[in-house]
């Protein structure tokens, strides 16, 4: 963007500045196209995410994409994949009826200074492995958060989840719930609003890994996410 001046300026001039600011108004096309090169290109985020449940039995078990909250069954098995597109930092974090917590991806908080890389697919959980819900109903919620700054405070309470004695670790899902909070009201444009849930014909419980021989790669149902600076999305399941 063009800033006049203050000083005086003759006529001509300031006609030739004010054409020169029209011009670039008409070049830039979009709307946002001024805004975006103000931030930098370097502060987006991209990213593909794919999020699957596999339902059914035998021969018709069948991949189906998570986008809402759903309810879902016993036995109905789920994965996810993130591959980066632009270096920002995503984080899926999983929280049960139970209070029991678990960062999916990262695998762990130190990978954002090892093995993070754009173009490359890192499944959730890694490898062939499904997480297949077990037999007691309730709330399970994935959220799904990116940033394109790392975020400190998150990756604090993170780290001391991961480390504190079991009598301590209730607490510590309330910090991370409150830290999660907070952050999708600070960046209250860029949170995915709720849709009405939708049913899909089965479920998984209990974060247990099975087998994945034979089953579909669950990239084959991935979108692609961008954002100016910041995502949050929350899937919640109803297991019954």
């Amino acid at each position: 963007m063009f800033k006049l001046r203050k000083n005086r300026m003759r006529t001509a001039l300031a006609g030739f500045v004010l054409g020169l600011l029209f011009l670039g108004a008409g070049m830039t096309g979009l709307p946002g196209a001024s805004c975006r090169a103000a931030q930098g290109e370097d502060t987006d985020i991209a990213f593909r995410w794919a999020f699957g449940v596999l339902s059914g039995s035998g021969n018709e078990r069948k991949l189906e994409p998570v986008t809402r909250d759903t309810t879902l069954q016993t036995g109905d098995q789920l994965k996810m994949m993130v591959e980066l597109e632009r270096p920002c930092f995503v984080y899926v974090i999983y929280h049960n009826a139970q209070d029991g917590l678990k960062l999916l991806f990262p695998y762990s908080v130190g990978q954002f200074e090892s093995d993070y890389r754009v173009s490359r697919k890192y499944y959730i959980p890694q490898g062939d492995a499904w997480l297949e819900l077990d037999n007691r109903p309730g709330q399970e919620t994935f959220y799904l958060i990116a940033s394109a700054r790392r975020l400190d405070g998150l990756d604090d309470l993170l780290r001391a989840y991961e480390s504190a004695d079991a009598s301590r670790k209730a607490d510590i899902v309330r910090d991370i719930l409150a830290e999660i909070r907070n952050l999708r009201k600070q960046h209250r444009e860029f949170v995915a609003l709720p849709e009405r849930p939708v049913a899909i014909g089965g479920s998984v419980r209990g974060l247990e890994k099975h087998s994945g021989a034979g089953r579909p790669d669950v990239a084959s149902i991935a979108e692609e996410v961008q954002s100016s600076g910041f995502v949050a999305r929350a899937f919640t399941i109803e297991h019954q």
